[in-house]
């Protein structure tokens, strides 16, 4: 069986991450164009690219719907101002659509954006802390830059691994449809091509340095995202590890308010999370001790808690109060809130009025 196979599927031991892992190690350069550039790739390669002299990274800014949208809607609006001046040239207002693109203040903008949206759906783990901090520093040593390319989406996935000099051969070139992500290489069933030839290697590599020239360079910005603006940031004040803590603590907890269910609901029902919340810790109680009370201070809505916390047990409830909380005449009453929230009770009081 031919093991030396053009395509990398990430099927059994075909991974594209162990053919990086083969032909990484012995790359002077890694060059890397990609629609974006995600860390989960980086964390998974990392050491493979220890010895590597050089890595530059090119990604693809996209341009969100609505802007197109703007963009098309006034270049129409030009180009029908071009019909009735009589100057019109097709070929000249699709030139124009085409050549628009960000200054580099916006792509930096864009740029943290996606950075910060990818930290918000990494893994909390040690591994991908690890790799961040050996990004970081390969940036602050100038072994690793990484531009956004202001023009036009990048939907390619290029990657071009030079070899020291006296090696097989000048390099290889990888294209198909992985992104650097941990998906890409191991997970997904992809379609990737190894190319050998030094033809295709030198129109790569041409190509790869032409979009470089024009790039914006996001390095550092990269750098001040992460320290600044995501979960790996340095000056954690108190009151965030605090937070944090009480996330950490309540987190499983916090994602199950949805679990509530109003059968019937009055129309002036207010759909407050703390007031669920306290459904969930008491439903919890009750369940696991056979009894919960419910305190709080005056306004909180204690008795609407009550009600909803009724409403998720299974059959009817006796509900003992003083008479103040008993009396019908009050429209705040237990059995009146009750019976907007349509919970079968029995009321019973433990004194007079």
């Amino acid at each position: 069986m031919n093991t030396d196979l053009t395509f990398i599927t990430n099927e059994a031991d075909k991974t594209l991450k162990d053919r990086f892992e083969v032909l990484i190690k012995d790359s002077r350069f890694f060059d890397c164009l990609v629609g974006y550039f995600y860390s989960s790739g980086f964390h998974a390669l990392y050491k493979s690219l220890e010895k590597t002299e050089k890595i530059r990274i090119l990604i693809g800014i996209s341009t969100s719907k609505q802007v197109v949208d703007l963009i098309n809607k006034s270049a129409n609006s030009y180009t029908t101002q071009l019909i009735s001046d009589k100057t019109f040239s097709p070929s000249s207002a699709l030139e124009e659509q085409l050549q628009f693109q960000l200054s580099h203040s916006e792509v930096k903008e864009e740029f943290e954006n996606l950075t910060i949206n990818e930290f918000e759906q990494s893994e909390d783990k040690k591994e991908t802390e690890e790799g961040t901090a050996k990004f970081m520093e390969w940036i602050k040593r100038k072994k690793l830059e990484i531009r956004a390319y202001p023009s036009q989406n990048i939907h390619a996935k290029l990657y071009i691994m030079t070899f020291t000099e006296g090696d097989r051969d000048i390099g290889r070139v990888i294209t198909g449809s992985s992104n650097f992500s941990q998906s890409g290489l191991v997970d997904n069933l992809e379609f990737n091509v190894e190319l050998k030839n030094r033809a295709d290697y030198d129109f790569a590599l041409t190509k790869f340095n032409q979009l470089w020239q024009d790039a914006v360079d996001v390095s550092e910005k990269y750098i001040q995202t992460v320290t600044t603006k995501t979960w790996l940031k340095q000056d954690v004040t108190p009151y965030e590890l605090y937070l944090k803590f009480l996330y950490e603590y309540f987190k499983d907890e916090l994602s199950q308010t949805g679990e509530i269910f109003l059968k019937n609901k009055p129309g002036e029902h207010l759909d407050l999370e703390y007031q669920k919340q306290a459904v969930l810790n008491a439903k919890r109680i009750l369940e696991e001790y056979g009894g919960v009370f419910v305190s709080d201070v005056v306004g909180l809505g204690k008795t609407y808690i009550s009600a909803m916390l009724a409403g998720q047990i299974d059959g009817k409830t006796l509900v003992i109060a003083p008479p103040a909380l008993l009396n019908k005449n009050n429209p705040g009453s237990w059995p009146n809130v009750f019976l907007d929230y349509w919970v079968p009770a029995d009321f019973e009081s433990i004194g007079k009025l």
